[in-house]
């Protein structure tokens, strides 16, 4: 299964602003940096990663971060749905049988949904991992559905509603992971920021 991670690069401002109107810009900014450098060591061992980047001036500031020996491609102009449906596009079309979209937002997303995403992929057409306030922290499909990605309205909740509707308009069976939380308010943070494997000292506190 080919992952593609969406990121943002880590410039204090723009990552978790929600975050940052209680934390402040740069513990928000340490946080996005924490939950990224989590979700990569929460990945399958095995996983064929590519990191999704914006803006496309960055591509050197996460070569610095993550390292440069990982795959980067820099997101394409418009909403979440063109980005990520130019990035499935483009995986199949470089010859991947399945592939998974994530974001860093979920702290508890680890190998164990990968596997069970690819397992039921064997039946299933899609899988997504629901969050509790109506998005998905994982999509993943064995073929190209650009329908999937047209007209949602991202970051609502309505945006899993309105995915799964699509699905069942175009007779795609889909499989359902168990609900996860993301970290989008110092609430969220403050609830499971011990799911974060790092040590305590090196987390920024509220």
């Amino acid at each position: 299964m080919r992952i593609l991670l969406f990121l943002k690069a880590p410039r204090q401002g723009t990552v978790k602003t929600r975050l940052a109107k209680t934390l402040g810009k740069k513990s928000a900014q340490n946080i996005y940096r924490q939950l990224v450098e989590h979700q990569l060591a929460s990945l399958p061992g095995d996983a064929d990663l590519e990191i999704h980047f914006a803006p496309a001036d960055a591509e050197n500031e996460f070569k610095t971060w993550l390292g440069p020996d990982r795959l980067y491609t820099p997101q394409c102009e418009g909403d979440l749905g063109d980005r990520l449906s130019w990035a499935v596009h483009n995986a199949f079309n470089q010859g991947a049988g399945r592939v998974a979209c994530i974001g860093a937002d979920c702290p508890g997303l680890t190998a164990d949904q990968f596997h069970e995403a690819e397992n039921h992929l064997q039946s299933a057409d899609v899988v997504v991992g629901p969050t509790i306030d109506g998005g998905y922290y994982l999509i993943a499909m064995n073929t190209y559905h650009p329908e999937l990605f047209l007209d949602i309205p991202w970051s609502t909740s309505r945006t899993l509603e309105i995915t799964l509707d699509k699905a069942e308009r175009a007779h795609l069976r889909v499989h359902t992971l168990k609900t996860l939380e993301d970290v989008d308010h110092e609430s969220d943070w403050v609830r499971l920021r011990s799911l974060i494997n790092l040590p305590p000292q090196s987390r920024p506190r509220p």
